[in-house]
């Protein structure tokens, strides 16, 4: 019991605190000298390649590790959901166009969505490891 209690606790505080969890150690950015962060759509650099993410022209992150896309939400890694929600898109029938970057402007801090991919590839790989030390659960019938 105790071991699923902590856990819990833990996934808690992780998940409640996503934002401020630090990058995951690994990751190597390229190209953040850069003064633009601004993002039009993160993709892969190849179909079912997945260690690196291309942020924008500029940017780079790669050296994700495969474990941190076993965290699913919805059907799909947070990783991939960050990614699909941290767009640039453009409604069809309202012509209303929604950019993610208003908001790192409005909150005064331009990495913000650069900020949030590289903490939720840390919350993806820590939850990952919380909770494969659950200990196996035995059920008879």
């Amino acid at each position: 019991f105790w071991a699923f209690s902590k856990a819990g606790r833990d996934l808690a505080e992780l998940h409640l605190n996503y934002e401020s969890v630090d990058p995951y150690p690994d990751v190597i950015l390229t190209g953040v000298d850069s003064e633009s962060y601004t993002v039009e759509k993160m993709r892969f650099p190849k179909k079912g390649e997945q260690e690196s993410i291309i942020y924008n022209s500029n940017i780079t992150i790669s050296n994700i590790p495969d474990k941190a896309y076993e965290y699913v939400v919805n059907g799909k890694s947070a990783i991939a959901w960050i990614m699909e929600r941290y767009q640039v898109t453009t409604d069809k029938k309202s012509g209303i166009k929604n950019d993610p970057n208003d908001w790192a402007k409005e909150v005064d801090n331009p990495r913000y969505i650069l900020d949030l991919l590289l903490s939720i590839i840390n919350v993806s790989v820590q939850t990952v490891d919380i909770v494969n030390r659950l200990p196996k659960m035995e059920f008879e019938i």
